[in-house]
């Protein structure tokens, strides 16, 4: 039995420019696109970048809402919490509305 034999330089070129001129044979005997095919592709492309642009445009403003109502809570939340500070006496519903309020401030700062 016999062992493996490297193959050389010229043996690894040559066989690179078999592959090569079999790949562009190939190539060449593909028929050419109609121009009605290439008119097709090009309107499935672009159907699916307006597509996918109207996905982003989405979450973008899907984003920024949530970002707004967020920033709302935050507001509101302070709000209820400035008047519970300076009044010193304060009913049960008072203070759990006020405790609610810095659960919700704390956890509009963590995001």
């Amino acid at each position: 039995m016999h062992g493996y034999k490297e193959p050389s330089f010229q043996e690894r070129t040559a066989a690179a420019a078999r592959a090569r001129n079999s790949a562009l044979e190939k190539l060449q005997a593909r028929p050419p696109l109609s121009q009605d095919e290439i008119d097709r592709r090009v309107a499935a492309q672009a159907a699916k970048d307006a597509a996918a642009q109207a996905k982003r445009a989405a979450a973008v403003l899907a984003r920024e809402a949530a970002a707004e109502a967020k920033a709302e809570r935050g507001r509101e939340a302070a709000r209820l919490v400035e008047p519970a500070a300076t009044d010193p006496v304060l009913t049960e519903s008072e203070r759990k509305a006020a405790r609610d309020a810095r659960y919700a401030a704390r956890k509009h700062r963590k995001g």
